[in-house]
């Protein structure tokens, strides 16, 4: 955009400084004039996006910023050094092979949000603001993992997203820069660690089970203990509750459910011909 609307006014300087000189052969003063001011409007016309702000220099020295839209430099005194963008930039960044306090190697993945609103000294403290927050971040990125063991690198993005986006902000800020968040995409950690903590994982699913089915027992026999002490006082009910349990046993199809002799004697079930009626079979005769 900046570089069309500049070759616009040089375009319309030449076509005039020509239609003057044709129009005055014999003197060829006015196209001369003219030819010098469209040179000076190519020069001078400068235009800046919604979103940027232009570093105007005079003389070397930091006169003032321009923008956003067209405006008008000096040439030769004023010079443009920096076009600075003052939308949110995204910056991935990266750590490979970096130990943690544990001393385990990893490599983490992250992309920092972060915007300019001070342009100015962004463009005068720091020589290229973009690669310096790039170094920043990825610097902070390798002094958190290695103060961090790796369980709670695994563990603990939001703890660590936060701590960088503090670390990389105390830098940035001397550079006019704002550092929106950041966020960790991915940690990758050897495979022989991956197979422990798979291993490791499992293990603790399987002891969890077994805590919980020990629970149950548990559970189960202080049912079984007080349903124990409702049957005590009871033999009727204990006796219906027998005849229950046979009868549920014997009325399928087919079933066949072997009693212990002292069971049958002490419940009072009458040998083989009680059994055989609770089935609804009838009793073998002699």
């Amino acid at each position: 955009m900046r570089k069309s609307i500049a070759g616009l006014a040089f375009m319309g300087c030449v076509l005039a400084a020509i239609g003057a000189y044709v129009a005055l052969p014999g003197n060829p003063v006015p196209s001369i004039a003219l030819g010098l001011l469209g040179l000076y409007l190519a020069a001078s016309i400068q235009v800046a996006a919604e979103w940027e702000r232009a570093i105007l220099l005079r003389a070397g020295r930091f006169k003032e910023l321009k923008g956003p839209g067209v405006f008008m430099i000096i040439p030769v005194l004023d010079t443009i050094v920096y076009y600075i963008d003052q939308r949110v930039v995204t910056t991935p960044f990266n750590a490979e092979q970096t130990l943690t306090r544990d001393g385990v190697p990893i490599n983490v993945d992250a992309v920092l949000f972060w915007q300019v609103k001070d342009p100015t000294r962004a463009a005068l403290e720091v020589e290229d603001y973009r690669k310096a927050v790039q170094w920043a971040a990825q610097t902070a990125l390798r002094e958190v993992i290695g103060k961090t063991p790796h369980e709670v690198v695994l563990s603990s993005r939001e703890q660590l997203d936060h701590e960088l986006q503090q670390i990389i902000e105390r830098r940035a800020v001397a550079w006019g820069i704002k550092v929106m968040s950041v966020e960790i995409r991915d940690i990758i950690i050897p495979e022989g660690l991956q197979d422990a903590m798979s291993m490791q994982a499992q293990a603790g699913r399987e002891l969890q089970a077994r805590v919980i089915l020990g629970d149950s027992e548990v559970q189960i026999a202080q049912k079984f203990k007080e349903a124990a002490l409702q049957y005590a006082d009871n033999p009727t009910a204990l006796h219906l509750r027998a005849m229950n349990m046979l009868y549920e046993g014997l009325k399928e199809k087919g079933a066949l459910v072997i009693v212990p002799s002292t069971a049958v004697e002490t419940m009072n079930l009458g040998a083989l011909s009680g059994l055989a009626a609770m089935a609804g079979a009838k009793p073998p005769t002699k």
